[in-house]
């Protein structure tokens, strides 16, 4: 009600604005306008009659008194002649006025609006923040792309990751198998899938991941994703002895910067009971010997790694506080605190293992 009512009162202002002009009656001065110029010719001929203008001064002033009382004649007559034609033009569009503009609005209201639509609080009009709704609304899109073009092996490979980071498991199966389908098998596709394949099975290597990863390993024998999980599927098989060979073997190949030697040296010291080594004397030799933004750069890449595995292996208490310790020597507290809060998530109710993790965060006085 409170709608159309504002309606009425916009539509009555409106006709308002456009009969104001037209009711208001004409002024009609041109009568008065030839009068007064007739008084200024006689006021010229008295000044020139006593000395106070020349002959030209006077001359030039009559012809511009005149042109203006000829002007102020002909507009007199016309508003004579025209006065009734005038009056009714008025009322004419007047009356246009009056009914034509409501009816107008409404016709158009009804044709292009929507009169039946139910009014919507503003709550849920409102755009959803870009935070919450970016990511996702960009992975729609590409879903909504890729259902029109299947044979797209770029947009498979591009949405795969992202299917992974938010567990979305078997999606991320079905990516990999069309990026394979469309892009041709390389060791990093038959990798990347054999790895979905054991997160939609739980971290279990399933026989048809296995087979992906020896498929991985055929076109690229030192791929380090593919024997590393060749390693996994042996220990998972009681093979121990075959995982640790596999391990070492990687770690002969290894150079300084390989981001994974580390997690590798964390499964032997696991299968073998011993404590996690720390990097051979050759592998600090040829760290000092790089550059520091080099050396820096490794660092961050065996961190960034490191934080990646614990996102599908969260039962590693160690792993997390190495992250959280390696986070605050970097100088970054945010990610520290963020990497110990999910650490607690993924520990879940571990008393051991939250008393390892809190006496950490209260040693390197992140909290409070």
């Amino acid at each position: 009600m409170t709608l159309w009512l504002l309606f009425a009162l916009m539509t009555a202002a409106a006709i308002f604005a456009v009969l104001w002009p037209l009711g208001r009656a004409r002024r009609r001065r041109s009568g008065s306008d030839v009068v007064v110029y007739r008084d200024q010719i006689e006021e010229i001929a008295r000044d020139r009659a006593v000395g106070l203008i020349g002959e030209a001064e006077a001359e030039a002033a009559r012809v511009e008194v005149s042109r203006r009382l000829l002007a102020a004649a002909d507009v007199a007559e016309t508003d004579v002649t025209a006065s009734p034609g005038g009056t009714w033009r008025r009322r004419a569009a007047a009356i246009v006025v009056l009914v034509g503009l409501p009816v107008v609005a409404m016709t158009l209201y009804a044709t292009l609006g929507s009169p039946q639509l139910p009014g919507q609080p503003l709550a849920s009009r409102a755009p959803a923040a870009p935070q919450d709704s970016t990511l996702d609304t960009l992975v729609a899109r590409v879903e909504a792309h890729l259902e029109q073009n299947p044979d797209d092996g770029r947009g498979w490979e591009v949405v795969a990751p992202v299917y992974m980071r938010f567990g979305r498991f078997e999606d991320a199966v079905k990516a990999r198998r069309n990026a394979l389908r469309v892009n041709g098998p390389s060791a990093d596709r038959e990798a990347d899938l054999g790895e979905a394949l054991m997160a939609a099975a739980n971290g279990v290597v399933t026989d048809e991941a296995k087979s992906a990863f020896e498929r991985a390993v055929a076109l690229d024998v030192k791929h380090p994703k593919a024997r590393f999980f060749l390693g996994v599927a042996a220990l998972q098989d009681g093979q121990s002895q075959a995982a640790t060979a596999i391990w070492r073997d990687m770690l002969k190949d290894a150079r300084p910067d390989s981001g994974w030697a580390g997690t590798v040296r964390e499964a032997l010291a696991r299968v073998e009971g011993t404590p996690v080594p720390g990097p051979s004397a050759e592998d600090v030799a040829a760290a000092e010997q790089m550059k520091p933004e080099d050396r820096s750069a490794m660092v961050r890449g065996m961190v960034e790694r490191l934080a990646e595995r614990l996102k599908t292996d969260g039962s590693d208490v160690e792993g997390w506080l190495r992250l959280v310790r390696a986070y605050t020597v970097m100088g970054d507290r945010e990610r520290a605190l963020s990497a110990a809060s999910e650490a607690r998530r993924a520990l879940g109710h571990d008393a051991d293992k939250l008393r390892r993790l809190d006496a950490l965060v209260r040693e390197l006085k992140l909290e409070g």
